[in-house]
């Protein structure tokens, strides 16, 4: 998957600093760390599939679908801008996840030691607002871009359960923050079939 991710990137985004944006991803855990600890993609690479597979479906979405929104007017969703939505939404875990062994009983009912994912969090400022941060310091996002990273998780957003509206206000000014919300979940959803699973 990561060099189904590079062919995307090189292929689609060219403002100034992403070449720097993808060494830092290149030196980071990026490409080997799970998607998530338990809930989906949960295996090394994870999270490189996961960044392809929104990728894939924000593009398809784009390209199909929103031929309606803002009277068709689709001037500002270029495939620089999917790519760099759809593939960089998740950068905020890099450097995210550690492995901790746990013990399960095996199917002999014999006790066994298994690696596990867990969060390590070193930068805790948030999900979608760390991933915008992370970002803006490589390379200028527009203010859609910004605004859909910064809002991907929808009502799994830590400030929209704490009851804040401001994504509400966001997703009502910035259709690409609604369509990056629901490329994630078909994603999610319906492309990775071992959510759930430990």
């Amino acid at each position: 998957m990561k060099s189904k991710f590079i062919e995307i990137y090189k292929e689609s985004i060219h403002r100034d600093g992403a070449d720097k944006l993808l060494g830092w991803l290149e030196s980071t855990d990026f490409f080997e760390a799970p998607a998530s600890t338990r809930y989906h993609l949960s295996r090394e690479g994870g999270l490189a599939e996961h960044s392809v597979n929104v990728w894939r479906r924000l593009r398809d979405t784009v390209q199909f679908e929103c031929a309606h929104i803002n009277g068709g007017n689709l001037s500002t969703f270029t495939m620089e801008t999917v790519a760099i939505c759809g593939l960089l939404h998740d950068v905020c875990k890099a450097g995210f996840y550690k492995v901790e062994m746990r013990n399960r009983k095996n199917e002999h009912g014999k006790w066994e030691q298994y690696p596990f994912y867990i969060v390590d969090d070193q930068i805790p400022y948030g999900h979608g607002e760390k991933s915008v941060y992370i970002i803006s310091g490589f390379m200028k996002l527009t203010r859609e871009e910004a605004m859909a990273i910064r809002w991907h998780m929808g009502g799994f957003d830590e400030s929209v359960k704490g009851g804040s509206y401001a994504m509400s206000g966001a997703w009502g000014k910035y259709p690409l923050a609604v369509i990056l919300h629901i490329a994630d979940l078909q994603a999610t959803y319906l492309d990775e079939p071992d959510r759930g699973t430990e």
